[in-house]
Order: C-alpha cells, then sequence, then structure tokens
C-alpha cells in the first residue's frame, strides 16, 4: 500500500525550486494519496495537521522554519507519525541541529528514506517547543530581531536586538527544578534548551541531546553591556558553565515564578508576557525523519 502522505506549507517561506518543485518530488515517490496544505503564517497550521492527522497521513513534510516546525509539533506531539522537516525558514535551528539540510531535494530524500527516531519536545505554559524557550532578555532580543533583520542581517540581528537591551535592570527570579529551588534571585533571563545550538548559532547547553528525556536549564544574572560581553564571549567558545554570570542545569520538570511579568518565547515565536511559568520535558514525544546513519569506514 503507498502511504498516505501531508504537506503543511507556510506559503511565504522558500526553499529551492520551491512548492511546486516540492509536489514533483513527492510524486516521484509513488504516495497514494497527497494532502495539501498551505497556510499564511504559522499559527494557522497546527488545525491543517489535525485535519491531515484525521484523514490517515502517515508521513507529514512541514515546509517553513523553527516557529512552524514548533507549531506543527505541538499539533504532532505523541501521535507517532513521523515529522519530514523542510528548511524554509530565516530560522531552520531544529534541522541543523538535527544535520537536515536546506537543500530540498536532499530534505525530501531524507522524508522518505532517512531514519525515523522519536525525539524529545520541550512543554511550556502547555505547549511543545522543539527547540528554546525563554522568558525577560533573551525573548525580548529575540521579538525584536523580525524575520526582516534575521533575513538580512542573519547572527547580527540578534547582536543589534541584544545592545538595545543589556541595560536593562534584573528581574526578581525564583526557579525550582524537579520539585527543588534552585535559584531565588536578580536576573535578567530564563533560558530552556532541547538542543545545544540556540538563537544566532550560539552553543548554548554544550552537552544538550534531543533524546535525552532532559530539559536544559540556564539563567543568568549579566547586566550591562561588560557582563553580557563576557556571557557572549563564553558562549561563542562552547564555555557557558564557565561564566560567572550563568548558572545551568538540567530537570524534567521546571516552575517560575518573576516579580514583574515577562515576555516568553517558543522557537522563536513570542508569547504574552506572564509572571509564572511551568515546563517539563515530553520524552520522545515527536517522531521524526533524520539522515541516514553515515556507514562505518572499511
Amino acid at each position: 500500500m503507498s502511504p498516505i502522505v501531508a504537506v503543511v506549507a507556510h506559503r511565504k517561506k522558500t526553499l529551492g525550486a520551491g512548492l511546486d518543485r516540492l509536489r514533483v518530488l513527492i510524486t516521484e515517490e509513488g504516495v497514494g494519496e497527497l494532502l495539501w496544505y498551505e497556510v499564511p503564517k504559522s499559527k494557522k497550521a497546527p488545525k491543517k495537521v489535525r485535519q491531515a492527522l484525521d484523514q490517515g497521513a502517515e508521513l507529514v513534510f512541514v515546509w517553513g522554519g523553527d516557529g512552524m516546525v514548533q507549531r506543527c509539533a505541538d499539533a504532532m506531539a505523541g501521535s507517532g507519525v513521523p515529522m519530514a522537516v523542510l528548511p524554509a525558514g530565516t530560522a531552520n535551528l531544529f534541522a541543523a541541529n538535527l544535520g537536515i539540510p536546506a537543500d530540498l531535494d536532499e530534505a525530501v530524500r531524507i522524508g522518505f528514506h532517512g531514519r525515523r527516531e522519536k525525539l524529545d519536545l520541550g512543554v511550556l505554559n502547555g505547549e511543545h517547543f522543539a527547540v528554546m524557550a525563554g522568558a525577560g532578555f533573551e525573548a525580548e532580543m529575540i521579538a525584536e530581531a523580525s524575520g526582516r533583520a534575521k533575513k538580512r542581517l542573519g547572527k547580527l540581528s540578534y547582536v543589534k536586538a541584544a545592545v538595545r537591551h543589556v541595560g536593562e535592570p534584573l528581574v526578581p527570579m525564583k526557579i525550582k527544578v524537579d520539585g527543588t529551588t534552585w535559584f531565588e534571585g536578580r536576573a535578567s533571563c530564563l533560558l530552556l534548551g532541547n538542543v545545544s545550538t540556540i538563537a544566532g548559532g550560539v552553543e548554548a547547553f554544550d552537552d544538550a541531546r534531543p533524546d535525552d528525556g532532559w530539559l536544559e536549564v540556564g539563567v543568568s544574572t549579566a547586566k550591562g553591556p561588560l557582563a553580557w560581553g563576557r556571557v557572549i564571549g563564553r558562549m561563542a567558545a562552547g564555555r557557558s558553565e564557565d561564566s560567572p554570570f550563568v548558572r545551568i542545569t538540567r530537570a524534567r520538570k521546571v516552575s517560575a515564578r518573576f516579580g514583574v511579568p515577562l515576555m516568553y518565547e517558543l522557537d522563536g515565536g513570542e508569547r504574552e508576557p506572564t509572571s509564572r511559568l511551568k515546563a517539563k520535558a515530553a520524552a520522545g514525544a515527536l517522531t521524526v525523519c533524520l539522515p541516514p546513519d553515515e556507514p562505518e569506514p572499511a
């Protein structure tokens, strides 16, 4: 039996020769039925994903960036149906962390013929994320590094946004990990990671793996350009935990209370400010198509 395959695409995103080429590549694989959905923004994607699953989709191709992947992963979590990522966004951190190239033909090949692995997701305030989530300085910075700026400046857009926020006051935070108070004091941001490389290509969590059942947790007490310069320098060198302004641990559950409501973000998409966060690791929640294992050298 040929499989039922779905495409859920953010029509404003581009990759290779585009969506028409994608349709040709998929039909060349001899699929049974092709369910095709295009959306104008990622917020509209979950409804289409649920429709595809209801219609028996056995493989879902997601065309877009991290925001699109996050919305689709939230709808697909726990379904057991594999997601194939087609990295067509301005930020494709999930795909990059998993070795999925921004090459349309190759990404489609991985979808049909790659390994299928169960990977973890994080859950923050009831919503799944695949790469990272955060509150405070980091969320403000990502919100300001708009799509247009990211396209034009890449990593520099994050640096520019960061420079505008480095002088902001620290916020009282109480953070519990697995039921125990881990941090209580004033901090600039809380960061949760499912993979190691986050916004702007920074390696924030050196040991993070998306299949270990844990969430990485980081908090920064840096304030002002000098302190932040040191933090970013350590991160760029892959030694985040060596910074005197950073604390890092891992947990299965995290809860946080802030002295003032803070904007938070999931995989680059900002959410309304809140004074409380609850997060957990959802082990093996999403089945993902990954590049085939390299054969062992002879």
